[in-house]
């Protein structure tokens, strides 16, 4: 790729990040309730279930909790990015994107840069109620910053894998579909509850689950209450990296490839 191509391929991938927000400032609705529905989980599993929880080692349940949904406000993420491209696809405007004199990677490259910026929003709000429930950083704002990079570093990977299924999918109703697939892997991890406390065969899967290992990287790094034993566990900060390295190389090429194969 020369220098020319690249230039053109950012230059044009800053026009749709740029497309894909002012989208989102002409729904503040949506976005808000987006935002706001990690918050209204965090509440109720902390005041309504929280007095009936247990963290075994000890701790705080709603410490325990906090970087579980920092979490899966990333996971959640992925029904928000398939939409965007499977509406995208549905309504005609990726074919007139491919009729156009522009990059062919600016599309998806526009997309995962503006949800990355929603995903910095949403993490920053996840934490203003973290604080306000009781939740601190222990560790000191180095390791803080490097829980919040592991957090962002799965939101990425996972941007690739919505925007993949977002290509194959038929229409932005496909949603039902993601959701089957998302919030089982959302909740079979260790982010809300102990992978300890379940069956054995049920634990072993969430303790190995991509985002189990970002989650107790986090609990880790932020110096909250952490459990599990096995040897994910124990290796989580080289878990938290390797698990979405391994997704985006996977899903980086294939949704470049999905999306030029659209067009022929």
């Amino acid at each position: 790729m020369s220098v020319q191509t690249l230039r053109w391929a950012v230059a044009d991938g800053r026009v749709l990040t740029a497309r894909a927000l002012a989208h989102w400032a002409r729904r503040p609705g949506e976005v808000a309730m987006g935002l706001l529905f990690p918050v209204m989980v965090v509440l109720m599993m902390g005041y309504l279930f929280g007095g009936q929880m247990e963290v075994p080692g000890g701790g705080s349940y709603r410490e325990f909790i906090v970087p579980g949904m920092f979490a899966l406000t990333m996971v959640f993420g992925v029904e928000t990015t398939f939409t965007a491209i499977a509406s995208d696809a549905a309504k005609g405007v990726a074919d007139r994107f491919r009729a156009m004199p522009m990059s062919s990677s600016a599309v998806v490259v526009g997309r995962a840069t503006a949800d990355m910026l929603h995903s910095v929003v949403a993490l920053a709000v996840m934490a203003v109620c973290g604080v306000l429930i009781g939740w601190r950083v222990h560790d000191g704002a180095a390791k803080a910053l490097a829980g919040l990079g592991l957090l962002l570093l799965l939101r990425f990977s996972l941007i690739w894998l919505g925007i993949y299924l977002g290509l194959m999918a038929k229409g932005p109703e496909s949603v039902a579909a993601v959701q089957v697939l998302v919030w089982p892997i959302g909740f079979l991890s260790s982010a809300l509850i102990a992978p300890s406390t379940m069956p054995g065969w049920l634990g072993a899967i969430a303790e190995w689950n991509p985002m189990s290992a970002t989650v107790t990287a986090c609990r880790e790094l932020f110096g909250d209450p952490v459990s599990g034993g096995s040897w994910a566990a124990q290796h989580s900060l080289l878990m938290a990296v390797v698990w979405p390295l391994v997704i985006a190389a996977v899903f980086i090429p294939l949704s470049v490839r999905r999306y030029r194969a659209l067009g022929r």
